[in-house]
């Protein structure tokens, strides 16, 4: 395993962290706990959750995730050991089951405390803002557009503040932010001038099928120091190339989960078919080259791996030990401007 620092901090992290959103819908609670075992075993000591997860987000299984976390924390002893992050929900239509106050003080407290809880924790050591709770364009839409109905607040100060003394309390180590972009980002670092917990990270959807963090909160990633935490490596399983070599099966998640569409565009088809060929004819798997793609990039602290059994996950481990050549490098490049991130 390799190793980089949480930005701004001592602690050492797996540059492959283990993503949980599959546990408690795809994945059993003993399929959870084997997962975290063997990425334990592996080196990985980095995990990261959601009180939103297992996704797609239900009623019946909100905080099924954190949950099956906890009691492996329970059954193991290796708390200790887990660099763990976890994650607030922001407002949504899909998020009304959880609540509806976005990032309140109320919510933020409630919302910590609970996860605390799930997980048999005394403390989160990343704790993150999941969404914007303004309009804006995540989640694939390619851009902004205003909203004349929007009746969001500016309150980057008052999150900020209300996360200060959560850490005070020793309930938080450090905070970060997700599915943000540039403008959000730059306002909770200059809000942190005054006094305030910076920003470390921004987990942020990045694979070949989905570049644009490159636009923008690159270039701060790398000036400001604020990590990514790169999620969906593999487009939700399509560069793992079974979908278009037909080797896909009912339970994998977009046979399960229609409305996950993100990546399915005939755009995001054809360049994944190139990067099939581009992988093969280096002796690669599509999974290694994605992931060893992430994995090189100087903006990402971590790469958010996750899989539904062991053989999976094993190939996404070991794609650490991979490291790219120009030849390969190139050919991504060359794809990635005739097709340029088809799925956002």
């Amino acid at each position: 395993m390799k190793y980089s620092f949480l930005p701004n901090t001592s602690i050492k992290i797996s540059k492959i962290c283990l993503g949980t959103m599959t546990w408690g819908k795809q994945n059993t609670e003993s399929e959870g706990h084997e997962q975290m075992d063997f990425a334990y075993n592996k080196g990985v000591n980095f995990f990261d959750t959601a009180e939103l997860y297992p996704v797609p987000a239900e009623a019946e299984t909100y905080g099924e995730t954190e949950r099956i976390i906890g009691t492996w924390f329970k059954k193991t002893g290796l708390r200790d050991k887990i660099i763990l992050a976890s994650k607030i929900a922001g407002p949504g239509a899909y998020t009304k089951h959880i609540r509806s106050t976005g990032f309140s003080k109320n919510a933020l407290i409630e919302a910590l405390d609970q996860s605390l809880k799930r997980l048999q924790t005394d403390y989160i050591d990343l704790y993150q803002l999941h969404w914007p709770e303004r309009y804006t364009n995540t989640f694939g839409i390619r851009g902004f557009k205003p909203s004349s109905s929007e009746k969001w607040v500016d309150n980057f100060n008052e999150i900020l503040f209300v996360l200060d003394q959560l850490i005070k309390s020793g309930k938080i180590r450090h905070v970060g932010l997700s599915n943000e972009n540039p403008w959000g980002v730059m306002r909770f670092l200059e809000e942190s001038k005054k006094n305030l917990p910076r920003m470390i990270t921004i987990q942020n959807s990045y694979s070949l099928l989905n570049r644009q963090f490159e636009v923008g909160n690159a270039e701060i990633s790398v000036r400001e120091n604020i990590g990514l935490l790169a999620y969906s490596p593999l487009a939700c399983g399509v560069l793992s190339g079974k979908y278009i070599k037909g080797i896909d099966n009912p339970s994998s998640r977009l046979n399960l989960f229609k409305r996950f569409i993100r990546y399915s565009s005939n755009q995001s088809t054809e360049a994944t078919k190139r990067y099939l060929k581009l992988a093969e004819n280096n002796n690669l798997t599509l999974t290694q080259m994605a992931l060893a793609f992430v994995n090189q990039q100087p903006f990402v602290t971590s790469n958010i791996i996750g899989a539904t059994n062991l053989i999976q996950l094993k190939e996404n481990i070991d794609s650490i030990n991979i490291e790219l050549n120009d030849e390969v490098l190139y050919g991504i490049e060359k794809i990635h401007q005739e097709i340029p991130d088809p799925s956002t």
